[in-house]
């Protein structure tokens, strides 16, 4: 009896859990899609692309100033004492350092790039996520999955694609 009675326990805990996953809504949103269609988004990219390109004009014209740095001394070493050969060793040696410092400070890990970024797209994807959550609430649904970072997704419905009620929600066209 009590044998009967744990396998009908055990076959109802099944079945419950088996209809409450079958009850769940899924949707999904293509953010590539989104992020493409917000006029916000791709203003901010130019920003970042405008920064990134002055940035990298400093760092050019810095190398550029240690490679004449270099270059000047190879041609008067000879014509140099040793205290003025040091002295130009140390030049270089600091324009070298400037250049690094600054790919670093610019363009390194948690550099200004990293924190311009963050600190334009950051209410953006603010914004979005926002959004994705009023529309799965509105049509109550309670798994929203990005279309465009699952690579092992083979097939999707049209049904399922809520990218275009995001962005209208976004006010995008």
């Amino acid at each position: 009896m009590k044998k009967y009675l744990l396998l009908l326990l055990v076959s109802l805990c099944t079945l419950t859990g088996w209809a409450a996953a079958k009850n769940q809504t899924i949707a999904y949103i293509d953010l590539q899609y989104i992020l493409k269609n917000l006029p916000q988004y791709e203003s901010a990219n130019d920003q970042i692309n405008l920064i990134s390109k002055r940035w990298q004009k400093e760092i050019e014209t810095a190398d550029q100033e240690a490679k004449v740095l270099v270059a000047n001394y190879q041609t008067e070493q000879i014509f140099l004492s040793d205290k003025m050969k040091k002295e130009r060793e140390a030049a270089i040696l600091a324009k070298e350092n400037e250049v690094l410092e600054l790919k670093r400070k610019y363009f390194g890990e948690n550099g200004e790039l990293d924190k311009k970024r963050e600190a334009l797209l950051k209410p953006i994807q603010d914004e979005i996520y926002t959004a994705v959550q009023e529309v799965a609430n509105e049509h109550f649904i309670q798994i929203v999955k990005d279309r465009s970072a699952d690579p092992s997704l083979i097939f999707m419905s049209n049904k399922l694609d809520m990218s275009d009620e995001v962005l209208q929600k976004l006010g995008a066209k």
